[in-house]
């Protein structure tokens, strides 16, 4: 069973940077990877996921600002925040999609409902 743990979340003045992970119990190598953050009132969005062949794609909201990357060696994703603004403000979290059955393959789609999930890291951006 997959388990997904996040971490590297904390407090950070407009402008900074973090640098998010996702460690991962079993290997990563096919499954398509996603981080998604809920904040306080609002819905939970989608911001920036991996396919397993390493195609990414992004929230209007970051892109330009935020880096998705994953080594499968280390069964590792992260989230490289950069330009941080207080709008960027959330709770994130790590997500996982297994391989379509009988591909070792998997796109990543940021609308789309993903199987595992992790319990989630805050990220507090403010001067």
């Amino acid at each position: 069973q997959l388990q997904l743990v996040e971490s590297g979340g904390g407090s950070v003045q407009p402008g900074g940077s973090l640098r998010l992970s996702c460690n991962a119990s079993v290997t990563l190598d096919y499954y398509a990877v996603a981080w998604f953050r809920q904040a306080p009132g609002k819905e939970r969005e989608g911001v920036a996921c991996i396919s397993s062949r390493s195609g990414t794609n992004y929230a209007d909201s970051v892109k330009g600002r935020f880096t998705v990357s994953r080594d499968n060696a280390e069964n590792m994703v992260y989230l490289q925040m950069d330009s941080l603004k207080p709008e960027d403000t959330a709770v994130y979290y790590c997500a996982a999609d297994p391989p379509f059955s009988g591909l070792l393959f998997r796109p990543c789609v940021l609308g789309e409902e993903y199987d595992y999930w992790g319990q989630g890291t805050q990220v507090t951006v403010s001067s």
